[in-house]
């Protein structure tokens, strides 16, 4: 059996300094302090109530433009798309890249967190 996306996602998520999860609106999201560098949300739209489909929302000052070209990706709604913030939206079975998402977490991470935080993961 393989293992949920989502679960995945938000274990390595909690492992960078200091980050916790929350869910202010039923959607979890992980921050650090108290800034949100994650958000993983699930069954929305299409009238799913909550299994099949994921997203990832992150903010991505460097790489932000190059995933807004992949199919799946756009910039996130109520104005976070201006400061940076994409959104990853994946259908039951389809493939979640994994690495990638992590690397995007990382990034979101490093972007959001203090500096002295964020130098803590290097390069």
């Amino acid at each position: 059996m393989t293992a949920d996306p989502a679960a995945v996602l938000l274990a390595q998520a909690l492992a960078y300094p200091e980050a916790w999860e929350d869910q202010p609106w039923g959607e979890t999201v992980v921050k650090v302090r108290q800034k949100i560098f994650v958000f993983l949300g699930r069954g929305h739209g299409d009238g799913d109530a909550g299994g099949g489909r994921l997203s990832v929302t992150v903010k991505l000052p460097r790489s932000g433009p190059f995933a807004l070209d992949m199919p799946n990706v756009a910039a996130t709604g109520y104005g976070l798309g201006r400061a940076g913030w994409v959104t990853a939206t994946f259908d039951a079975g389809d493939d979640v890249p994994l690495d990638l998402l992590a690397a995007w977490m990382r990034e979101s991470y490093q972007a959001v967190a203090p500096k002295k935080l964020a130098a803590l993961l290097g390069v």
